[in-house]
């Protein structure tokens, strides 16, 4: 009787291991899986909290304000971060600032920042990261900060000017460059300059992204 239960014990014995080891692989594939989507664009507690921190260096208060940039954030809590969300990240902005276009280093440039690196799904080389950004096709804060630089050389400020081709560039913030962007930022590089288009200026910028992303 015991040999006969000893033989059954060790046939039953060998299979159950095997279930473990399995399950344990499959869950830490999931979990690998789950925190590449994580680092994709979501409306985590993570960047709210950065949202909040630049609405802070604004207000110069530690409460956020009623549908300030914070407030908008938090509307899309657990959202993917899209456009629409900078959009209104950028609404709340303005009704702290009174200013048609974003503050440098402010809420709608900290969510266009984190929108644009996340566009690279998977975490792959800074490098390949960075040239992928550069050449979008898309006005995302990498051609927007291009953009910035040429009309600070036109400027000789630090700082855009209010409708000027920075803060058009900035009404279509993870959109794609199209004509209609294209004639917004031009008709903010006439502003600065006094109605004429400037060789190599912003909008020659905008659309020399828009021609290598096409290459």
């Amino acid at each position: 009787m015991s040999t006969k239960l000893f033989r059954l014990t060790r046939l039953v014995t060998p299979s159950r291991p095997a279930t473990p080891i399995l399950s344990s692989q499959f869950s830490q594939h999931i979990r690998n899986f789950a925190s590449t989507r994580t680092m994709a664009a979501v409306v985590d507690s993570a960047f709210i909290s950065k949202i909040t921190d630049a609405e802070k260096l604004l207000t110069k208060s530690d409460e956020p304000v009623k549908g300030g940039p914070t407030a908008q954030a938090q509307s899309h809590n657990g959202q993917e971060l899209t456009s629409q969300v900078v959009h209104d990240i950028t609404i709340g902005e303005r009704s702290i600032t009174g200013l048609d276009s974003p503050v440098q280093g402010g809420p709608t440039s900290i969510a266009q920042s984190i929108l644009s690196g996340a566009s690279s799904i998977g975490g792959g080389a800074s490098a390949s990261a960075s040239t992928s950004t550069s050449a979008s096709g898309v006005l995302d804060s990498s051609t927007i900060s291009k953009i910035t630089e040429k009309e600070k050389e036109l400027t000789g400020q630090d700082e855009v000017v209010r409708r000027g081709p920075t803060a058009k560039a900035q009404q279509h913030a993870g959109q794609p460059i199209t004509s209609e962007a294209l004639h917004d930022i031009t008709e903010g590089e006439k502003k600065i300059t006094g109605g004429e288009r400037v060789k190599g200026g912003p909008t020659s910028t905008a659309q020399s992204e828009l021609a290598k992303s096409r290459q």
